[in-house]
């Protein structure tokens, strides 16, 4: 007896878990309850080695922060910024962002690409490419870039 209520006890828990993980039919439409905003960040997750820190931020202000004022005065890049990760699962110790205008800025164009080239030049370009090839490469590893596209909750 004791064996038949435990299994229907066992039966009664799992009938009650499986209806609280059935998820509630949506109830949101998009435009009317959010709004998808049309700027477009990028996030790079890199781990740096151990003492290096310095060492790549040094380069990033060389290559990548003067990469991102050029497109900044371009309008191909809205804004950017370096962080920090503090404490974690040590994955990654550093996010590099970059917000984008929108999604069409990620479209492939070889005007802006060529705006971009004459504003850089080819000594910044054969500079950077350097940089990574010879330091970037040695002391970190890009874990996952992501595009992402905020969802506003309207009022």
């Amino acid at each position: 007896m004791k064996s038949y209520l435990k299994q229907i006890g066992i039966a009664c828990v799992a009938a009650s878990a499986l209806s609280m993980a059935t998820p509630a039919a949506a109830q949101l439409n998009v435009w009317e309850d959010y709004t998808p905003q049309k700027e477009i960040i990028e996030l790079t997750y890199v781990k740096v080695d151990e003492g290096q820190l310095d060492t790549y931020l040094e380069g990033l202000k060389e290559t990548w922060v003067k990469g991102n004022e050029i497109g900044k005065q371009l309008g191909q890049v809205t804004s950017y910024g370096i962080y920090a990760v503090p404490y974690g699962s040590n994955e990654v110790n550093l996010v590099l962002r970059i917000t984008y205008p929108d999604m069409a800025s990620q479209d492939a164009s070889k005007a802006e690409y060529d705006k971009f080239m004459a504003a850089w030049g080819k000594e910044n370009s054969d500079k950077a490419n350097k940089t990574v090839i010879e330091l970037y490469n040695k002391i970190r590893k890009i874990k996952g870039t992501y595009l992402l596209r905020e969802l506003k909750m309207n009022p």
